[in-house]
Formats: C-alpha cells, structure tokens, sequence
C-alpha cells in the first residue's frame, strides 16, 4: 500500500506544469585542431522544448552535429582548430516527463560494477547495512545512509576518485555522492545508473550529477546531497557513471577550459518530500 501510495504521488507531480529555463556557457581554448563532444544539451522527451546550441571561433558559427549515445543522451560533436571557442546552450522546457521505462538491456547494463561504481568491491558493506530491504525501501535507505555517512566538500575529490574512495573518505561532491548510491544499490541487486541534470534550486549553481534506480519497470531518482528539488529536475544524460555523462569530451589537440557557467530556473521552485518516488524530467 505503502509503495502504491507513493507512485500515484509521483504521478500527480509528473502531471504537474511546470516551466523551466537552462543555459550553459563555456569559454574554451584550443591548442590545434580538436573535436568537441558537448553534453549539455536537455533530454526531456515528449516534451515542449525550445532551445539553441551555438559554438563560435572568432564570433564565426562552427557547424554541429548531433549523435545519440547508447544510452539515449544528445551529444553534440564540432570541429574546431587553434584558438579561443565559445560554447552557448539556452533552453526552456514546459512540462513534466512521464517516467521512463527500464528496457531488459537497462536491468543488465545497469546491475554491472563500472569504472567509478565498483559495487563488486562493495557487497559486503551493502550486504551489512542494507540486508533485508527491497525496492523502494532499498532506495531510500541507500540514499538516506549515504547522505549522512558523507559530507560535501567541493574540490575534496579527484575525477578519477570512485565510489570505494570515496566511502573511505566519507566526503566529495555531488558525482560522488551518486556513485556510491549507484554502487550500493547494484550490489543489492537493484539496477542503478548516473543521470547529469540541470538543478534548479542549486547553489552554487553547476551541473548536477544524481543516481537513478529502477523501481517497478520505470527510472525513479534519488539526490544523496539533498541540494535541489528532484521534481525541479532536467535530464541531461544517463550512464554507468561519470564516464558516460561529462559535459565536454575532446579528441585531438588539448582544449582548456577557460570558463563555465551553468545557469537553471523553474517558474515556482517546488518543495521535496525525500520518502517520495519521484522521476526526472
């Protein structure tokens, strides 16, 4: 009844309208010729989204072409040569997305140790804490613990950190936090992946990185830190991990990034009830 009560809440708020406004501006510099592979642009499908992707050299349009990932984010692919480059991402996104469905190719993808969820290395801890809880409240007892074993530190963790350092660390920042949510849920069987978002509510405002969790056939999401309404919430991409999810990608010659500024509002800012499932989009 419990779990019943909590997907027609999740429903109702789906159905909620909502408008929502991202941007994303990157000042970068290109040593040589490079390709870009930009994962910022929105996932909200069926939808209403108005939105524009722009990328210059010398205030001069670089062509871009957009591919789909093998997890269904839009990626965005320009080529640039020597010199300073100018990324500039604007959308607003009326609605709520209904939940996505997990596929049969999701529960397997998605129950495997990956390069920063080594969930593997980690069902002893699962298995210790968490022995005995199923579906929904796995979920929440995997993000309410790894909420409170972990204290957000910006700049405390390194890229290549995962979810085992970072358990022994008992800090980091948002990938983080998601990675160990991820690792834990799969060690108890539950598929679990990375989504990257826009965060309305976020401060300071950046991309935002959360876990998702297949409850009963459909993607539901879980935010450890706790620093944005999940209903707020816009897909940007999903994966095993931060690998499959980063914002900028580079084949070539190095691209430093020189500047970035992540911007997402929504008309009301909603409140979030934590023992609620919620999806994203």
């Amino acid at each position: 009844m419990r779990d019943a009560m909590r997907r027609e809440w999740s429903m109702a708020c789906d159905d909620q309208r909502m408008r929502r406004h991202t941007s994303a501006d990157m000042a970068l510099t290109a040593a040589g010729d490079a390709r870009l592979v930009l994962s910022v642009a929105v996932n909200a499908t069926g939808l209403a989204v108005d939105e524009q992707l722009e990328v210059t050299q010398g205030g001069v349009p670089v062509s871009v072409t957009e591919v789909i990932d093998a997890h269904g984010a839009r990626l965005h692919l320009a080529d640039v040569v020597e010199g300073d480059v100018h990324v500039s991402y604007r959308a607003t996104v009326d609605g709520r997305a209904e939940p996505l469905e997990v596929s049969a190719l999701d529960e397997i993808v998605f129950l495997r140790p990956s390069r920063y969820c080594e969930s593997d290395s980690l069902v002893p801890t699962a298995m210790r804490e968490f022995s005995g809880l199923t579906g929904t409240d796995l979920l929440f007892g995997v993000s309410s613990w790894v909420g409170q074993r972990l204290q957000y530190v910006p700049g405390s963790s390194l890229p290549t950190d995962g979810a085992v350092r970072t358990m022994l660390a008992g800090e980091g920042v948002c990938r983080d936090y998601a990675h160990l949510v991820v690792a834990l849920l799969r060690a108890m069987h539950l598929p679990a992946r990375l989504a990257s978002v826009y965060a309305p509510g976020l401060s300071p405002m950046d991309f935002h990185a959360v876990a998702e969790a297949a409850i009963d056939g459909h993607w539901y999401v879980v935010d450890a830190t706790a620093l944005a309404p999940r209903s707020s919430l816009l897909r940007i991409a999903a994966g095993r991990d931060a690998s499959d999810t980063a914002f900028l990608t580079v084949r070539g010659a190095p691209v430093t990034l020189d500047d970035l500024t992540v911007g997402a509002v929504v008309d009301e800012l909603p409140t979030d009830d934590l023992t609620q499932l919620i999806s994203l989009g």
